[in-house]
Protein backbone atom coordinates (compact mmCIF):
# COMPACT_ATOMS: atom_id res chain seq x y z
CA UNK A 1 0.00 0.00 0.00
CA UNK A 2 2.91 2.05 0.93
CA UNK A 3 4.49 1.95 -2.57
CA UNK A 4 1.55 2.06 -4.21
CA UNK A 5 0.65 5.58 -3.00
CA UNK A 6 4.30 6.89 -3.34
CA UNK A 7 4.38 5.34 -6.87
CA UNK A 8 1.14 7.88 -7.17
CA UNK A 9 2.62 10.69 -5.72
CA UNK A 10 5.72 10.29 -8.16
CA UNK A 11 3.46 9.99 -11.59
CA UNK A 12 1.01 12.77 -10.35
CA UNK A 13 4.25 15.37 -9.47
CA UNK A 14 6.03 14.65 -12.20
CA UNK A 15 2.49 14.88 -14.46
CA UNK A 16 2.50 18.21 -13.45
CA UNK A 17 6.16 19.51 -13.32
CA UNK A 18 5.48 18.60 -16.85
CA UNK A 19 2.11 20.75 -17.33
CA UNK A 20 4.21 23.72 -15.60
CA UNK A 21 7.21 23.35 -18.17
CA UNK A 22 4.42 22.73 -21.04
CA UNK A 23 2.43 26.07 -19.83
CA UNK A 24 5.63 28.42 -19.71
CA UNK A 25 6.42 27.19 -22.87
CA UNK A 26 3.49 28.30 -24.51
CA UNK A 27 3.16 31.25 -22.60
CA UNK A 28 6.27 32.35 -24.05
CA UNK A 29 5.67 31.62 -27.49
CA UNK A 30 2.64 33.52 -27.38
CA UNK A 31 3.57 36.53 -25.82
CA UNK A 32 3.13 39.77 -27.45
CA UNK A 33 5.21 42.61 -28.57
CA UNK A 34 3.91 45.83 -27.16
CA UNK A 35 6.43 48.83 -28.19
CA UNK A 36 8.28 50.26 -30.82
CA UNK A 37 10.24 49.61 -34.63
CA UNK A 38 12.28 51.94 -36.72
CA UNK A 39 13.45 51.33 -39.77
CA UNK A 40 15.39 52.67 -42.74
CA UNK A 41 13.76 52.85 -46.39
CA UNK A 42 16.17 52.85 -48.87
CA UNK A 43 14.81 53.85 -52.57
CA UNK A 44 16.76 52.98 -55.43
CA UNK A 45 14.95 54.36 -59.08
CA UNK A 46 15.61 53.49 -62.49
CA UNK A 47 18.67 55.78 -62.64
CA UNK A 48 19.93 53.97 -59.76
CA UNK A 49 19.75 57.12 -57.68
CA UNK A 50 18.70 56.30 -53.96
CA UNK A 51 17.24 58.25 -51.25
CA UNK A 52 16.80 57.52 -47.66
CA UNK A 53 13.74 57.48 -45.33
CA UNK A 54 12.68 56.19 -42.43
CA UNK A 55 9.49 54.07 -41.04
CA UNK A 56 8.30 54.00 -37.18
CA UNK A 57 5.89 51.68 -36.04
CA UNK A 58 4.10 51.36 -33.23
CA UNK A 59 1.60 48.62 -31.17
CA UNK A 60 -0.14 47.64 -28.81
CA UNK A 61 -0.67 44.14 -30.43
CA UNK A 62 -3.81 45.44 -30.88
CA UNK A 63 -3.48 48.40 -32.92
CA UNK A 64 -0.81 49.35 -35.12
CA UNK A 65 0.44 52.80 -35.69
CA UNK A 66 2.70 53.55 -38.87
CA UNK A 67 4.44 56.83 -39.71
CA UNK A 68 6.52 57.64 -42.97
CA UNK A 69 8.45 60.20 -43.56
CA UNK A 70 10.14 60.64 -46.98
CA UNK A 71 11.34 64.20 -48.34
CA UNK A 72 9.04 64.41 -50.93
CA UNK A 73 5.72 63.88 -49.18
CA UNK A 74 6.84 64.80 -45.17
CA UNK A 75 4.76 62.38 -42.59
CA UNK A 76 2.17 59.82 -43.39
CA UNK A 77 0.50 58.15 -40.72
CA UNK A 78 -1.70 55.34 -40.78
CA UNK A 79 -3.48 53.50 -38.19
CA UNK A 80 -4.73 50.02 -38.23
CA UNK A 81 -6.24 47.46 -35.91
CA UNK A 82 -5.01 44.47 -36.26
CA UNK A 83 -8.10 42.16 -35.47
CA UNK A 84 -10.70 43.90 -37.62
CA UNK A 85 -8.45 44.39 -40.50
CA UNK A 86 -9.59 48.29 -40.89
CA UNK A 87 -7.53 51.25 -40.79
CA UNK A 88 -7.30 54.79 -41.25
CA UNK A 89 -4.84 57.05 -43.07
CA UNK A 90 -4.23 61.03 -41.63
CA UNK A 91 -4.08 63.20 -44.46
CA UNK A 92 -3.70 67.15 -43.54
CA UNK A 93 -3.78 69.52 -46.70
CA UNK A 94 -5.33 72.79 -47.80
CA UNK A 95 -8.40 71.42 -47.64
CA UNK A 96 -8.61 70.35 -43.98
CA UNK A 97 -7.85 67.28 -41.95
CA UNK A 98 -9.11 63.90 -43.06
CA UNK A 99 -8.60 60.23 -41.20
CA UNK A 100 -9.61 58.20 -44.48
CA UNK A 101 -10.85 54.51 -44.09
CA UNK A 102 -9.92 51.78 -45.27
CA UNK A 103 -11.58 48.11 -44.86
CA UNK A 104 -8.98 45.62 -45.82
CA UNK A 105 -11.36 42.87 -45.75
CA UNK A 106 -12.53 43.36 -49.04
CA UNK A 107 -11.87 41.08 -51.77
CA UNK A 108 -11.49 42.11 -55.02
CA UNK A 109 -14.25 40.46 -57.14
CA UNK A 110 -10.62 39.04 -59.70
CA UNK A 111 -8.08 37.38 -57.49
CA UNK A 112 -4.29 39.13 -58.07
CA UNK A 113 -2.12 36.62 -58.38
CA UNK A 114 1.58 37.14 -56.35
CA UNK A 115 4.58 37.38 -58.23
CA UNK A 116 6.37 36.92 -55.67
CA UNK A 117 7.59 32.99 -54.90
CA UNK A 118 9.12 32.21 -51.36
CA UNK A 119 12.19 29.45 -49.90
CA UNK A 120 13.05 29.29 -46.49
CA UNK A 121 16.49 29.04 -45.85
CA UNK A 122 18.23 27.26 -42.67
CA UNK A 123 19.56 28.72 -39.53
CA UNK A 124 19.00 32.48 -38.66
CA UNK A 125 20.71 35.70 -39.27
CA UNK A 126 21.28 38.41 -36.31
CA UNK A 127 19.33 42.03 -37.38
CA UNK A 128 18.92 44.92 -34.30
CA UNK A 129 19.90 42.59 -32.04
CA UNK A 130 17.46 39.74 -32.85
CA UNK A 131 18.11 36.50 -34.25
CA UNK A 132 15.41 36.52 -37.62
CA UNK A 133 14.71 33.97 -39.67
CA UNK A 134 15.35 33.42 -43.50
CA UNK A 135 13.70 33.42 -46.79
CA UNK A 136 14.61 33.77 -50.16
CA UNK A 137 11.89 35.96 -52.23
CA UNK A 138 11.99 35.34 -56.32
CA UNK A 139 10.33 38.51 -58.39
CA UNK A 140 10.28 38.75 -62.20
CA UNK A 141 12.33 42.37 -61.16
CA UNK A 142 15.18 41.28 -58.83
CA UNK A 143 18.33 40.31 -60.57
CA UNK A 144 18.63 37.54 -58.54
CA UNK A 145 16.66 36.03 -55.18
CA UNK A 146 16.87 38.57 -52.40
CA UNK A 147 16.85 37.31 -48.86
CA UNK A 148 14.22 38.47 -46.40
CA UNK A 149 14.20 38.09 -42.65
CA UNK A 150 11.85 37.95 -40.49
CA UNK A 151 10.75 37.49 -36.61
CA UNK A 152 8.63 34.55 -35.78
CA UNK A 153 7.69 34.26 -32.26
CA UNK A 154 5.75 36.67 -30.55
CA UNK A 155 5.60 38.98 -33.38
CA UNK A 156 2.26 39.80 -35.53
CA UNK A 157 2.60 40.46 -39.39
CA UNK A 158 2.22 44.33 -38.04
CA UNK A 159 3.06 45.50 -41.57
CA UNK A 160 -0.17 44.01 -42.89
CA UNK A 161 2.04 42.92 -46.12
CA UNK A 162 3.28 39.41 -47.67
CA UNK A 163 0.75 37.39 -45.99
CA UNK A 164 3.16 34.63 -47.28
CA UNK A 165 5.55 35.07 -44.63
CA UNK A 166 4.60 33.71 -40.41
CA UNK A 167 6.25 36.71 -38.74
CA UNK A 168 6.91 40.48 -38.82
CA UNK A 169 9.12 41.44 -41.86
CA UNK A 170 12.41 42.80 -40.82
CA UNK A 171 14.27 43.21 -43.95
CA UNK A 172 12.52 42.94 -47.06
CA UNK A 173 12.03 44.68 -50.46
CA UNK A 174 8.82 46.12 -52.39
CA UNK A 175 8.68 46.79 -55.99
CA UNK A 176 7.12 49.47 -57.01
CA UNK A 177 5.84 51.09 -60.81
CA UNK A 178 9.39 53.31 -60.98
CA UNK A 179 11.54 52.19 -57.67
CA UNK A 180 12.87 49.71 -55.32
CA UNK A 181 12.23 50.32 -51.82
CA UNK A 182 14.88 48.15 -49.26
CA UNK A 183 13.31 47.78 -45.93
CA UNK A 184 15.69 47.50 -42.44
CA UNK A 185 14.74 47.16 -38.73
CA UNK A 186 17.58 49.78 -37.31
CA UNK A 187 15.75 49.37 -34.15
CA UNK A 188 13.54 47.84 -31.59
CA UNK A 189 12.23 48.87 -28.18
CA UNK A 190 9.83 47.04 -25.75
CA UNK A 191 7.56 49.40 -23.71
CA UNK A 192 4.18 50.25 -23.34
CA UNK A 193 3.21 53.27 -25.95
CA UNK A 194 1.24 56.21 -25.03
CA UNK A 195 -2.45 55.20 -25.94
CA UNK A 196 -2.89 58.31 -27.56
CA UNK A 197 -0.65 57.23 -30.12
CA UNK A 198 -3.62 54.47 -31.54
CA UNK A 199 -6.97 57.56 -31.49
CA UNK A 200 -8.42 59.36 -34.36
CA UNK A 201 -7.60 62.89 -33.69
CA UNK A 202 -10.69 64.77 -32.68
CA UNK A 203 -9.80 67.21 -35.44
CA UNK A 204 -9.73 64.99 -38.08
CA UNK A 205 -13.12 64.20 -40.18
CA UNK A 206 -13.61 60.38 -40.83
CA UNK A 207 -14.46 60.44 -44.42
CA UNK A 208 -14.16 57.21 -46.97
CA UNK A 209 -11.68 57.00 -50.26
CA UNK A 210 -14.60 58.06 -52.29
CA UNK A 211 -15.78 61.22 -50.31
CA UNK A 212 -11.83 61.79 -49.87
CA UNK A 213 -11.68 62.45 -53.48
CA UNK A 214 -14.59 64.61 -53.52
CA UNK A 215 -13.22 67.00 -50.99
CA UNK A 216 -10.21 67.58 -52.73
CA UNK A 217 -11.69 68.01 -56.18
CA UNK A 218 -13.95 70.92 -55.57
Amino acid sequence: MYYSNFFQIIVLSTTLLLLSKANISFSQTQKAFTGMLEFSIIEINATNNTDTNKMTIYTNDTITRIENFTKKIGKQVTIRHIKKNKSYQLITNSKGKFAIQNNHNKKDSIKKETPYSFKKKLFKKNIAGKKANRILVSHPNFQQPVEFLYLKKGYKNYLNIFPEIPGLLVKYSIIKQDCILNYELRKIIEYIPNKNLFGIPSDFQKVSIKKFLEQITK
